[in-house]
């Protein structure tokens, strides 16, 4: 597997990456809250469709815990605004096209699929607190389920 991965103290990797209209977002924009960053494979998918509306229906509770949420993928904004739209969803979604935030964060890599190794995004979420630092770090997460596991976790 992948070599770079993070950990819960370790400093969160810092992005700028353009969101689904085209603006720059970046980690730094977070600093003083907490903030989920999750990577997902691809918008419009059946899982990333889910994971994405779970955290969409759960976002005022996030909220109000004083969590903010981002995903990140490697479609490009175009992609992502008919994802945003299609779905309804209410937080910002980012385009690493290159995937090097993906890679940084350790949710580009090896994986199995299908029983065969490939390189892809390995769904991740983690929790960055508002000092800029790794608090939760969760690799190869389930699509279905995952933001009510988060949420257990985060007791929120």
């Amino acid at each position: 597997m992948t070599d770079n991965r993070l950990a819960p103290g370790d400093l969160a990797p810092a992005f700028t990456l353009p969101d689904a209209d085209g603006n720059d977002v970046s980690l730094a924009d977070y600093r003083g809250r907490k903030v989920i960053v999750y990577f997902y494979p691809a918008a419009s998918t059946p899982g990333c469709t889910k994971q994405a509306c779970d955290f969409r229906d759960s976002l005022s509770e996030l909220n109000e815990a004083g969590l903010d949420v981002v995903g990140i993928s490697p479609d490009k904004p175009a992609k992502l605004e008919k994802f945003r739209d299609s779905e309804g969803l209410n937080f910002p979604l980012l385009s690493d096209p290159e995937k090097a935030t993906l890679t940084a964060w350790g949710a580009f890599g090896e994986k199995k699929m299908y029983g065969k190794v490939v390189q892809g995004v390995i769904r991740s979420t983690f929790l960055v607190g508002e000092d800029g630092k790794i608090e939760v770090a969760q690799y190869n997460v389930r699509a279905t389920g995952h933001v009510a596991k988060l949420r257990r976790d985060l007791s929120v």
